[in-house]
């Protein structure tokens, strides 16, 4: 229940309660009024003033013997208890009778209201404040689970195992990952082949691989696949500002999953709660140490058959305990890697079941254009793709969306109604057309599947490739040719606008740590040679973005490590000089069409790169591209995603930014 109705119930509650408070005292000031008081009335009796009553339930109606000159006036009242009131007048009912001065007494009329009914109202009021501590109760313990009385409970989230539950049939490109959780599915489904060999199934399963990679929906395929009830938390929501609420949700995650066995009990970001320990403010008192120790001895607690499996995802599996990865508890790991072309084809396959897709569709090319996206991100750019193609009022989705879809995801909105000068268009263009030139030409294998100097996000503009395969690691040659690809766009300006821009500071700070980790890290420096120089771990209370290296070099070393790098930028940047001098007619010839035409095709860029005119390029209608575009992917080294680097490597080449901007 969230707080908005928790809120409203209250309110509610506390509404019925004020109304039926107003109800009885409405009620009980009714049966009080009078115009005399009860014991004015029992001492009209006993004087023996009352010449003439009557009793009809609880109402009395009397009159009192006149004074002279005056007549009798009726007065009515409502009694509290008739019979009581009987009780207390009947001593002298006789004796004013006797005398002649009562005429009427119609106690039949009077003892035909039992006691109990004048009781109704007070009965009312509390039941009334018994409902409302029952309501206020009830909220403050959550229904045992979310409220006041409840926090300690675990905030287990049950998916649904009926229709529509995903499968390894709903998994691509993952073949040896599937391979490795079959043995959890037979496991649940089918204990006895494995207890029978007194084999001892893995209690925990740790799936590690970068975001969008599909962890969490491989978990959810396996216990769709097993048809066992899927359990899911985050691990932040065992750590809680009060001391032992995270041990005490730990407890209450592993009997729930008990009482449901065979089950899987999924963990999303265990790194949240499981990070070494010692390494906090708090030591060994640390709210989140206790409940990783608590985590720790659960997991040693299963029985051999239990039928309870953990499984936990992270994409940062350096940070956690050791005793969280050991034998016993997740002993077993398996890493999602980012899907290669064929993963991706398949990926983009399933994503487009429900989706009515054009004939012109290419997965394959759309795979390759695609370079190092993950799943989600496939998925995303269908979505996208999708959303582009209803705009257009189109039945179906193209492939000209799916383009526009994967240039949306990695740099934005193409802007064309950006107001440009025509000094900015000029120097985009050469920029851009410096890219493309130094590119291809360092690197044979190289294909341009796109030029465009149309804003698009925070690029100025950008040049886009195509991979020719796909790689898991970057050759010292493949890097140099990758720094020198960056130098391109600056070495253009310098060489025929006779000025420089703020549009390379991008390219100069991919083209510095590339240089610096073929130095430092990579050994492939030839004056210092295969040599790590830093630790390279990051500080415990610093973020990604402001890790430090641990200086375990001298400060001789380090000036060398510096001349290293600046020979190694000096020299590629020369070598991009020289290429675009060599080119120097089909640079101004592209730039030229580029500041005309604002975007042209790879066959384009081709056909002038090779020295044909421009009027035999655009003799013919424009050809659409052959795929979508993508930025430079395939040159990240090999830790590195490719994706960060295909991003960075086309956002920062605007010319426009500020030097603001560019720190």
């Amino acid at each position: 229940m969230n707080n908005s109705n928790r809120i409203r119930n209250i309110v509610s509650a506390l509404v019925l309660l004020l109304v039926l408070v107003i109800a009885t005292s409405l009620i009980a000031n009714a049966i009080q009024n009078t115009s005399v008081k009860y014991s004015d009335i029992l001492k009209y009796f006993k004087d023996e003033q009352v010449t003439e009553f009557n009793i009809v339930g609880n109402k009395l109606t009397y009159k009192l013997i006149p004074k002279e000159g005056e007549t009798a006036a009726e007065e009515t009242f409502m009694l509290f208890s008739t019979v009581r009131f009987l009780d207390q007048i009947d001593p002298y009912i006789t004796s004013a009778m006797e005398h002649g001065v009562l005429k009427f007494y119609d106690l039949k009329a009077a003892s035909s209201i039992p006691a109990w009914v004048t009781m109704i109202p007070y009965i009312f009021l509390i039941g009334a404040v018994c409902l409302f501590g029952w309501v206020m109760f009830k909220q403050m313990s959550g229904g045992g689970k979310n409220g006041a009385m409840g926090f300690s409970r675990a905030k287990l989230k049950i998916a649904d195992t009926g229709k529509g539950k995903v499968t390894f049939g709903d998994v691509a490109g993952a073949d040896e990952e599937k391979e490795e959780l079959q043995e959890i599915v037979e496991f649940l489904k089918n204990p006895r082949k494995y207890t029978d060999l007194g084999a001892r199934i893995p209690r925990g399963v740790l799936m590690v691989g970068p975001p969008g990679t599909g962890k969490t929906y491989m978990a959810k395929a396996t216990a769709g696949e097993a048809g066992v009830p899927f359990f899911s938390i985050s691990g932040s929501d065992f750590v809680e500002l009060y001391v032992g609420v995270g041990a005490s949700r730990v407890r209450d995650t592993f009997d729930q999953a008990k009482k449901n066995a065979p089950c899987i009990v999924f963990i999303d970001e265990i790194d949240a709660v499981g990070r070494q320990r010692g390494a906090g403010l708090g030591g060994g008192n640390d709210e989140r140490e206790q409940t990783l120790n608590q985590l720790l001895v659960e997991m040693d607690g299963f029985e051999q058959n239990e039928g309870v499996i953990v499984m936990a995802a992270t994409n940062r599996p350096d940070v956690l305990d050791s005793a969280l990865l050991r034998p016993g508890r997740f002993d077993r790991q398996i890493v999602i890697h980012l899907p290669d072309v064929k993963a991706r084809e398949e990926i983009l396959k399933i994503h487009a079941r429900k989706k009515p897709m054009g004939k012109d569709v290419n997965f394959e090319n759309v795979a390759k254009a695609t370079s190092g996206f993950a799943p989600a991100e496939l998925e995303n750019v269908l979505n996208e793709a999708a959303l582009l193609s209803a705009r257009k009022n189109r039945k179906v989705i193209t492939m000209e969306e799916i383009t526009d879809a994967i240039m949306k995801v990695e740099l934005g909105v193409e802007k064309k109604s950006r107001l440009i000068t025509d000094k900015e268009k000029k120097l985009t263009a050469y920029h851009e057309a410096g890219h493309a030139i130094v590119t291809v030409v360092a690197d044979g294998n190289a294909q341009v599947n796109e030029i465009s100097i149309i804003p698009r996000g925070m690029a100025g503009g950008y040049t886009s490739y195509l991979p020719v395969e796909n790689k898991s690691y970057a050759s010292k040659n493949e890097m140099l040719d990758r720094i020198t690809h960056c130098m391109g766009g600056r070495a253009a300006e310098e060489l025929c606008l006779d000025d420089i821009s703020t549009g390379a500071s991008g390219d100069i700070q991919q083209a510095t740590e590339t240089a610096r980790q073929m130095v430092m890290r990579y050994g492939m420096s030839e004056k210092l040679g295969p040599i790590l120089f830093g630790t390279g771990r990051e500080e415990v209370f610093l973020g990604r973005d402001f890790t430090a290296e641990s200086k375990t070099y001298s400060e001789k070393v380090a000036s060398t490590i510096d001349e290293e790098i600046k020979r190694i930028i000096d020299e590629q940047y020369a070598r991009a000089i020289g290429i675009l001098k060599d080119h120097l007619d089909q640079l101004h010839t592209i730039a030229q069409v580029l500041i005309e035409q604002e975007k042209i095709t790879g066959d384009q860029f081709r056909a002038l790169l090779d020295g044909k005119s421009k009027e035999e390029v655009f003799s013919k209608p424009d050809e659409a591209p052959v795929a979508p575009a993508e930025a430079p992917a395939n040159d990240t080294p090999a830790e590195e995603p490719a994706q960060e680097a295909a991003v960075e490597a086309s956002a920062e080449d605007s010319p426009a930014q500020t030097p603001e901007n560019d720190a």
